[in-house]
């Protein structure tokens, strides 16, 4: 499955890697002072191509590189949306993709959405918990699944990571490559992509090409990340307490719904339910450590009211940071440039 991607240098300029990205033999020059890369994580029926997430990408961008690319079923991505469970795939692809240009440290940056994945990523890919996560031979255990039946799960997700995440062959998305409705809307959208402003056709088909071409690994070895910044995330699963929420639910579990998202959204959403339930937010958070860790929360979010981000913090413990940013409120779209200016600096002070 391809992941639609984009590298931006940003502030790193020259500095990036002169060779080709993901080159072997390790003579990629990069300037220590801007080693730095963001990848950016957009929330539901976000891409790439959205006005908000270009404009957080070039906030970003004034302190390092950035890695913008968008999730399966959005934008010129292949497959369909899982709503947060098989797009930590996607997220771990971007942050191999990212590192083979040279950089030393990745910060991942999530919007809704886009924050429950980069936790559960973390999780994953990083922290004290990655060897209880991973055992001998690369496969995984129960834990990045909370239901019953997470450990058939699990090793599928786990145990081939760096190649699932740009070349997934499972059940699903083999399914997903026969759906001629999915692959006409891919194509227009590449079309799109291509055509981006600022971008030429040639860039957008080495983003894609990188991003489909990373090649597999161990799991872990180079989709590690050094700090994680979740905006306006969920705690929990299923949560339906506020009116957009429902809405939410309701475009995902409905037929009607998913031929909204397909036709009104660009967002082409599977049909199929969790199974298992991935890994809670709120106990991605706890795993986390010792990355570090900033949780940014609105607290005029119309989709999930602040006790969500409190739990987060909670669970994160010390290595954990609270904002609560007063008159925000939800996403990429509610984030003003100096708050992701703020965000920024503290990436940098964190991982480096």
């Amino acid at each position: 499955m391809a992941v639609d991607a984009l590298y931006e240098p940003g502030a790193a300029g020259a500095g990036v890697a002169a060779g080709h990205p993901g080159d072997p033999s390790g003579t990629s020059d990069v300037d220590p002072a801007f080693d730095h890369v963001f990848v950016i994580a957009h929330g539901f029926t976000g891409d790439l191509d959205r006005p908000h997430v270009r404009r957080a990408a070039r906030a970003f961008a004034r302190h390092g590189a950035v890695v913008t690319f968008s999730f399966r079923g959005h934008g010129a991505s292949g497959g369909r949306s899982t709503v947060g469970d098989r797009e930590v795939l996607d997220l771990a692809a971007a942050v191999a993709w990212a590192r083979g240009f040279g950089h030393a440290r990745v910060t991942t940056v999530g919007f809704s959405m886009g924050g429950s994945v980069v936790l559960r990523h973390a999780a994953l890919y990083g922290g004290e918990a990655s060897t209880a996560l991973y055992g001998p031979g690369g496969e995984a255990s129960t834990a990045l699944y909370g239901g019953p039946g997470g450990e058939a799960g699990e090793a599928g997700e786990a145990g081939g990571a760096g190649k699932a995440a740009t070349d997934t062959t499972d059940a699903m998305d083999a399914m997903d490559a026969m759906d001629a409705m999915d692959a006409t809307d891919a194509a227009d959208a590449a079309g799109r992509a291509e055509a981006r402003e600022g971008a030429s056709a040639t860039e957008a088909a080495r983003a894609r090409a990188g991003a489909r071409e990373e090649a597999a690994g161990s799991p872990g070895a180079d989709a590690r990340t050094d700090a994680v910044i979740s905006v306006s995330a969920p705690a929990r699963w299923y949560y339906r307490g506020t009116a957009p929420m429902r809405r939410l639910h309701w475009l995902v579990m409905r037929p009607t719904g998913r031929l909204v998202g397909r036709w009104g959204l660009r967002t082409r959403i599977h049909h199929r339910e969790w199974d298992p339930v991935p890994l809670s937010p709120v106990a991605a958070a706890a795993r986390i450590a010792p990355v570090p860790l900033l949780i940014v929360h609105g607290d005029r979010d119309a989709y999930f009211p602040l006790d969500h981000p409190r739990m987060l913090a909670a669970a994160a413990g010390d290595h954990g940071e609270l904002w609560l940013e007063p008159g925000m409120g939800h996403a990429e779209n509610a984030a003003p440039d100096p708050l992701l200016d703020r965000m920024a600096r503290w990436a940098i002070a964190q991982a480096g």
